[in-house]
């Protein structure tokens, strides 16, 4: 699986599951001089910050051990700077979706966690 092509994927998965539940996505690929944020989403009204997290499905590692406490920091810093250029200034929450895909790049599952962190 080539790792950018496999990100990309992963990213429209993660898009497509976010609007079958009702979410409307503000943007995608945000990136500032603090770092980038996958998709920005929203939901009733709260503003969210969504880690896309791509893996091959024969993996033993989850995804989500990929996000560290420094990527936590670059994507909380991330976050600061997109509500601030809103000029919003309010809590928001970060979520993590596991991505799993098969060789041939077709989705397998989603693994969705609200409040990763």
């Amino acid at each position: 699986m080539v790792k950018n092509k496999a990100g990309v994927w992963g990213e429209v998965f993660a898009a497509r599951y976010l609007r079958d539940n009702g979410c409307r996505i503000l943007t995608s690929n945000y990136v500032c001089r603090l770092g980038e944020l996958d998709i920005v989403a929203s939901k009733g009204g709260k503003i969210f910050f969504v880690e896309v997290k791509t893996r091959n499905v024969s993996t033993d590692i989850r995804p989500m051990e990929a996000v560290d406490a420094g990527k936590q920091s670059r994507l909380q810093a991330a976050a600061k700077s997109y509500m601030k250029s809103l000029g919003v200034d309010a809590v928001t929450r970060f979520d993590v979706c596991e991505v799993y895909l098969e060789d041939d790049m077709s989705l397998s599952r989603i693994n969705y966690i609200e409040n990763a962190f």
